[in-house]
């Protein structure tokens, strides 16, 4: 199957590489126009010309704090007057700073992880509803993670901030849909999966790439770690109007994990 999105316009945060790559590439190559937006703004411009190489006029590319609420009302009227509407946002930019036990957490941690997980989300939903209104049927998708569905040590702050965004997005999910907006919302919740969001684990394995995911995927049934793909392709799904009947429920890409 191919022009699964063709005539959407989709707003990715968090794009210039990881899952935000994988995600841009997909449905710039399944037809739909994206809008890579990253706090490195000069990589999400090398994306958006790397698209356009392939596919002309496909990418737009915007440096963006997700953190600044005054920069996403510019960032997302600035995306869909260039891409004349939008129809697709995702939530995805995060930071997951791991490995420190209660007693040794801080509040500029959590309030790091806050802001950036869990309020840009609240941010995105706010300032692009109207423009996904006037562009209906649209869908909103928010990568939050299995760390949202189940408890690890050393995670406070980033089970407790992927969590806030599986429940927020139940919230707005029901709320377009009693105003009959046209408007759907999921998240996304990802296990391990092969970007650099592993490298501090990598780092623990003394630079052993192999080992660290050789680690990681013992607690996995399908034994082995996820690649951006693999998120890329539920994420092209739920942009589609093949998920029209889809809204409120969490997507897991894990492998098996949580049916243990």
């Amino acid at each position: 199957m191919s022009g699964r999105v063709s005539g959407k316009a989709a707003l990715i945060t968090g794009a210039a590489g990881g899952l935000g790559e994988a995600m841009a590439w997909m449905l710039a190559r399944e037809g739909a126009k994206v809008a890579l937006t990253d706090i490195a703004g000069d990589r999400a411009q090398a994306l958006a010309e790397a698209i356009n190489a392939e596919i002309a006029g496909a990418a737009f590319a915007y440096a963006h704090d997700v953190t600044r609420e005054d920069q996403w009302v510019s960032v997302v009227a600035a995306a869909a007057a260039d891409m004349g509407g939008l129809s697709v946002l995702i939530n995805n930019a995060g930071v997951g700073d791991v490995l420190l036990f209660a007693e040794q957490d801080t509040a500029e941690n959590w309030q790091r992880q806050y802001e950036i997980n869990l309020r840009s989300v609240m941010f995105g939903c706010k300032h692009a509803m109207p423009h996904l209104r006037a562009s209906a049927p649209a869908s909103i998708i928010n990568i939050s993670s299995i760390a949202g569905l189940a408890g690890a040590p050393g995670m406070g702050a980033y089970n407790a901030t992927k969590a806030g965004v599986w429940m927020y997005s139940k919230t707005v999910a029901l709320e377009a849909a009693k105003m009959d907006w046209n408007v759907r919302v999921n998240s996304v919740h990802p296990v391990f999966i092969k970007t650099p969001i592993l490298d501090p684990f990598v780092a623990m394995a003394h630079g052993d790439e192999a080992k660290a995911h050789e680690r990681l995927a013992r607690g996995i049934p399908l034994k082995r770690i996820g690649e951006p793909d693999d998120v890329a392709y539920a994420v092209l799904y739920l942009a589609s109007d093949e998920s029209k009947f889809v809204t409120g429920t969490e997507f897991k890409i894990d492998g098996g994990m949580l049916a243990q």
